[in-house]
């Protein structure tokens, strides 16, 4: 999602945290110190710098461990977000989902840390999911949308060789790349508030629950696990996410044990139950290990949807992607890059080309694998929290999710009242960038705002983020500050203005 960012210093992992210009001074002190340089130890430290970042090996495990333990819920999560999801006429199957999602996960991740050698972990991405979800319900099946992300990805990857990529991402502003962050982490929570059966279609525009009542158990299972994650984030219990979600998928599988409640929908796919569970019903498996179903890997058309929907607007879905998938990894870079004091004075990361372009491959290969796009995690600053400076800590992260892979049974148990309080959690970890943002100057204050409040009361990362750019742009002109502004960024505008004029201008031809 996403599937993604997170503020600079997460709550569950109980590390002290700078601010970015703090994190930026201490880094270039370090470097001009004329202190003694330390020789590495062996061929793993030089390659990935270990001593020379003053981390340790033992620093690096742990801290991988951290990062697998607070995102591992992705395997759990991304089935639950794409079950709907049409392939061939069927659904698809939620076990193979989740085998090829921590599979696709763990290689990529091992990848960065070897080529990018920076301590991100990667995985698919909720936020995108959801819009890639959309898409696939109402407009593509699920072989042709995951072909658009395929070549999405791709030039994604091409932008990046050209080096495009990295002066787009250093030309935005820095209060604009808060903004984003904060705004994925209102935009998390509403998805997660409506995965709850929280917040409903309503009149007006959406109620409170069932009738404006939290009515039923599958609802109470779902506060019970935003409390009891609450708690142990705030804790600062490491592994808190996922702890939260095998707590209150035990509760579920007691109450459905007791209860019987059954599913929320029907077979005929109407709603039967309005007081049911949304999309998993949590009964324990017949087996915990199996060999993982990886059929759903290479069941992608890469061309089917320009045929079933038209040339034009299988280019607006692929631009829609791209633009989401582009600006997702800004917040998440900037944000974990601060945490670890690895970014320079100008809030960005020194070589980051070759992760740059690992998360570029990171799209078209989840598109490949039939599992949408992967991206960086902000989850990653966690592990950074609890001391990983390095790719080694990748390296370990991605590991645990290749052995994740053979457990994939346990996780269809898990009904989505059970991981939907890890994403409001996430949301509210995002948010607290907020205190990162300007807020004298209205030039910068109205972007800001409007990055972040269309994203979930749109339900689209990049209508938030194009609104910013362009009123960004157009503010910085009109206040006489039309020097301060990145010539790539009236590039971006320009773009922005015409994906969204593009209705109209479509009618005036």
């Amino acid at each position: 999602m996403p599937d993604k960012s997170r503020p600079a210093r997460t709550p569950a992992d109980g590390a002290g945290s700078t601010t970015a210009e703090t994190a930026a001074e201490t880094t270039t002190a370090a470097r001009r110190s004329p202190g003694p340089q330390i020789r590495p130890k062996n061929g793993l430290d030089r390659y990935f710098e270990v001593t020379a970042r003053r981390s340790t090996v033992g620093r690096e495990i742990r801290g991988g461990l951290t990062t697998f333990f607070t995102m591992a819920y992705i395997v759990v999560l991304n089935p639950i977000i794409l079950s709907g999801a049409d392939i061939h006429g069927s659904t698809l199957p939620f076990g193979s989902v989740a085998a090829v999602t921590a599979l696709v996960a763990g290689v990529l991740t091992i990848a960065m840390g070897i080529i990018g050698r920076y301590p991100l972990a990667l995985a698919a991405g909720l936020g995108i999911n959801a819009i890639v979800a959309v898409f696939a319900a109402t407009q593509l099946t699920w072989p042709e949308i995951m072909g658009l992300i395929v070549l999405e990805g791709l030039l994604i990857t091409v932008l990046v060789l050209t080096g495009f990529r990295k002066a787009v991402f250093t030309a935005i502003p820095a209060q604009l790349k808060t903004a984003i962050a904060v705004g994925i982490g209102f935009f998390l929570t509403i998805i997660g508030l409506a995965d709850a059966g929280i917040i409903r279609p309503g009149n007006p525009l959406i109620s409170f629950g069932d009738n404006g009542e939290l009515a039923g158990w599958p609802m109470l299972t779902f506060v019970v696990g935003l409390l009891v994650t609450s708690v142990l984030v705030v804790r600062k219990v490491r592994g808190a996410l996922l702890i939260g979600i095998v707590t209150t998928t035990v509760f579920a599988i007691v109450v459905e044990a007791i209860a019987g409640i059954g599913p929320r929908i029907g077979a005929d796919g109407v709603e039967a139950n309005a007081h049911g569970w949304a999309l998993q019903v949590p009964t324990w498996p017949g087996q915990v290990f199996d060999v993982p179903d990886l059929s759903l890997i290479g069941n992608f058309s890469l061309f089917g949807g320009f045929s079933r929907i038209g040339v034009l607007a299988a280019i607006l879905i692929i631009f829609s992607i791209m633009i989401a998938d582009f600006f997702d990894t800004v917040g998440t870079i900037t944000a974990v890059g601060a945490e670890g004091d690895l970014l320079d004075e100008e809030r960005n990361l020194p070589r980051s080309q070759p992760v740059l372009l690992v998360d570029s491959l990171a799209a078209a290969a989840g598109g490949a694998a039939s599992v949408s796009s992967n991206t960086t995690y902000i989850e990653s600053a966690a592990g950074v929290g609890d001391g990983a400076r390095t790719g080694l800590a990748s390296v370990v992260t991605g590991v645990l999710f290749l052995i994740a892979t053979f457990f994939t049974p346990l996780v269809q148990v898990v009904p989505s009242e059970a991981a939907a309080p890890v994403l409001v959690i996430v949301g509210a970890m995002m948010i607290s960038q907020i205190r990162d943002l300007e807020w004298g100057d209205m030039a910068l204050v109205i972007p800001a705002f409007l990055t972040i409040a269309l994203m979930p009361f749109t339900y689209s990362i990049t209508n938030g983020i194009g609104a910013g750019v362009v009123s960004y742009v157009v503010l910085q002109v009109a206040t006489g500050r039309r020097r301060s502004i990145h010539p790539l960024m009236w590039v971006v505008a320009a773009v922005f203005v015409v994906y969204f004029a593009l209705n109209p201008i479509q009618q005036l031809l």
